[in-house]
């Protein structure tokens, strides 16, 4: 344990002097390609800006219309079909939108019934096992300009969904109901 303490300790500095060393020996001006690369990062935080904004706006909008609960009381029947607890659609629908939002939907849940309940485990499983899917695309797809997101979407749906059913799955099977 004291072992690995030390090693997180010191493993970013040893990181940055690794690439300065090589940098140095390799005759590579190490400032100046961090200057330049930091300007390209404003370059692409200024190009993907209006994308992050809308996608911000449009999870404001959602949440705030009561679409949501709607979507929620529709798919109901569904997920108790495969076993997902209505409290834990919540996450399942926001994940792929908003980390944050996700984040706090988990934080109350877990407040709420425990941490070590069953929907504990659930959203908390949920949570490490989805992606905030539109977000990612936004930020990475919309930097080097790719307008025609479809199938990763499509993909990226699917797998987000395979993976609720997953988590129910794998905590039922680990811990019980």
């Amino acid at each position: 344990m004291e072992i690995v303490k030390s090693l997180s300790t010191y493993a970013i500095p040893a990181i940055i002097f690794i690439i300065l060393a090589v940098g140095m020996s390799r005759k590579i001006k190490v400032y100046e390609v961090f200057v330049d690369g930091a300007k390209e990062g404003i370059t692409t935080v200024v190009r993907i800006l209006p994308s992050l904004v809308g996608l911000l706006v449009a999870v404001g909008v959602f949440r705030a219309s009561g679409a949501l609960d709607l979507l929620i009381y529709a798919v109901k029947p569904l997920a108790l079909l495969f076993g997902i607890p209505t409290e834990a659609l919540p996450l399942a629908f926001m994940r792929p939108i908003s980390g944050s939002a996700s984040l706090a939907i988990v934080s109350d849940t877990i407040s709420t019934y425990g941490p070590d309940s069953f929907i504990g485990r659930v959203v908390s499983t949920m949570m490490g096992s989805t992606e905030t899917i539109f977000y990612t695309l936004t930020v990475y797809f919309g930097a080097v300009g790719i307008k025609n997101i479809r199938y990763t979407l499509a993909a990226a749906l699917i797998a987000d969904l395979v993976s609720v059913i997953v988590s129910v799955w794998i905590c039922t099977v680990v811990f019980g109901r």
